[in-house]
């Protein structure tokens, strides 16, 4: 099984969101999330003069799938979520060594 880390832009989480679900990935967990990476924040401009926001609001997906949908999972999100724009965000992808169903005690892939 793979974990997958999503950050992405708040805008994209609709379109991401509907791409993964005509994939069949339906479970998946939303964080609101702030963060800064290359591109360091952003300048405003006001009235009194410049302003630096240094972290910016991103949304946080977690999925876990089975091995064999990792890569596609992957790829959808990429697709979807790509301005290519600096702060598109970026996907993080570690191994889950068991899953359980609190319920049940249900333990393994099949509980995904």
């Amino acid at each position: 099984m793979k974990k997958i880390e999503a950050i992405i832009r708040e805008e994209k989480l609709a379109s991401v969101k509907s791409a993964l679900e005509e994939k069949g990935i339906i479970g998946m967990t939303i964080t609101p999330v702030s963060g800064r990476g290359s591109q360091k924040g952003i300048s405003l401009q006001w009235r009194a003069g410049e302003y630096r926001v240094d972290f910016l609001p991103k949304i946080k997906i977690e999925i876990v799938v089975d091995d064999r949908t990792g890569n596609d999972v992957v790829a959808t999100i990429c697709h979807i979520a790509r301005t290519g724009k600096v702060g598109d965000g970026k996907i993080f992808v570690m191994p889950v060594e068991n899953a359980v169903r609190v319920r049940t005690g249900e333990e393994g892939e099949h509980v995904i």
